[in-house]
């Protein structure tokens, strides 16, 4: 494989480059713009066990380097997400890809997870047990460990495909929840979704998003995100797949040296749709000027 080639949990990418949940539909609407099999896989729109039309709107409020969203888990259910969504990517995508998924018990989510581990095209479940913009699921299994790890076990016992856990970074010890995971059987971990944030309009006098708080995302959020990879890689022995605020291949190379394996690309997607390619183009450039030679060879290289 080529230099910038990678294996997460078993299957080989190309490059580490994935665009994250939410911000690449189930990817062949980007399939307009440009090649998306130049990636190294992405990771489809959360996906719950049944439809979802979200939350009310304004569901997103810009922010300084950032931008806050409460979309709230728009789906069109698991059912449907096999139906349609996969045979159209097909068309277009031929490579194995993420599915994301979230849930309001642990029910759901094993039953989501069951239903989208038998789709030949999907290569990893990534579990998302940490959205901090619905209400009654998401983020509160994502903030006790003993409910994070029962998810994993949950999941784990009627899949064969790798699972990999998605953290919140609105807790205390982020830790002590990929620990859990771990110990659960998780076989991988992925940091951090969104972070919880607000506006305020002082025109109206009010939020500005209609559910009050969403999930903050942007480069503003990329030192947090770069910290807790970091942490969580010196306590954990499988792959890690580090986001959060990352927009260059220089940003890239920071999240592999703190331990990720492979690097998922959020925000930046919905400012420049094309970021995710430049970001592939870039990289061997920057490689070269800081004599990296493999990509493998500085995954958690920063002790």
């Amino acid at each position: 494989m080529g230099k910038l080639s990678v294996n997460l949990c078993g299957i080989e990418l190309d490059n580490p480059i994935i665009p994250a949940s939410g911000t690449f539909g189930y990817g062949y609407e980007y399939a307009e713009l440009f090649d998306i099999n130049c990636l190294g896989t992405f990771s489809f729109k959360g996906t719950t066990k049944d439809p979802r039309f979200g939350n009310p709107t304004p569901r997103i409020a810009e922010c300084t380097a950032g931008m806050i969203n409460a979309v709230g888990l728009q789906n069109p259910g698991v059912e449907q997400v096999i139906q349609t969504e996969l045979p159209k990517l097909k068309s277009c995508f031929h490579k194995p890809v993420m599915a994301n998924v979230s849930g309001f018990s642990v029910e759901d989510y094993a039953y989501t997870c069951r239903k989208l581990d038998e789709q030949e095209q999907v290569g990893w479940l990534e579990v998302n047990i940490s959205c901090p913009n619905v209400h009654g699921g998401g983020m509160s299994f994502g903030t006790d460990p003993k409910a994070a790890a029962e998810v994993t076990k949950a999941v784990k016992a009627v899949t064969t495909k790798p699972v990999i856990m998605k953290l919140t970074p609105n807790v205390t010890d982020i830790v002590c929840i990929a620990k859990a995971c771990v110990d659960a059987g998780a076989d991988g971990i992925s940091l951090i979704n969104t972070m919880l944030g607000m506006r305020m309009d002082l025109r109206t006098k009010k939020p500005v998003i209609a559910n009050k708080m969403g999930g903050f995302s942007g480069p503003a959020i990329f030192p947090v995100a770069l910290r807790m990879v970091y942490q969580v890689a010196q306590a954990v022995d499988v792959p890690i797949i580090g986001m959060g605020g990352v927009s260059s291949a220089e940003d890239v190379l920071e999240m592999m040296l703190a331990g990720a394996t492979a690097v998922e690309v959020g925000a930046a997607n919905l400012v420049d749709p094309f970021i995710c390619p430049q970001i592939i183009e870039d990289l061997p450039t920057v490689m070269k000027k800081y004599n990296i030679q493999t990509l493998k060879e500085i995954i958690g290289g920063a002790k």
